[in-house]
């Protein structure tokens, strides 16, 4: 399993540590990730995901997992994300419509 956020596309980053001495060594920074699992209002449905602490906080700030999803850019999905958010407008379109 990869170490980027499904939703965000936050990833690991490196640099480097660096000593009193001013010696360098390379390091990693790895994200803040965290399982957790969505509630989908459009879907009824639960959705389980791998996402940064970052995210989970700005899916709150948003107002939910479909509020954010309809905001997100496409390039920083995860597949399955993508999915979910093809799900989700098909079915406001539908609701909307009838």
């Amino acid at each position: 399993m990869s170490r980027t956020c499904e939703l965000t596309a936050k990833a690991v980053q490196t640099g480097n540590n660096v000593s009193h001495a001013n010696n360098k060594t390379k390091r990693r920074f790895l994200p803040n990730l965290v399982n957790v699992t969505l509630i989908s209002e459009a879907l009824n449905q639960n959705v389980r995901l791998r996402i940064s602490a970052n995210a989970l906080r700005s899916v709150e700030h948003r107002g939910g997992l479909d509020a954010f999803l309809a905001k997100a850019d496409v390039k920083e999905l995860s597949r399955r994300a993508r999915l979910l958010k093809k799900q989700i407008a098909k079915k406001l379109a539908e609701q909307s419509a009838a």
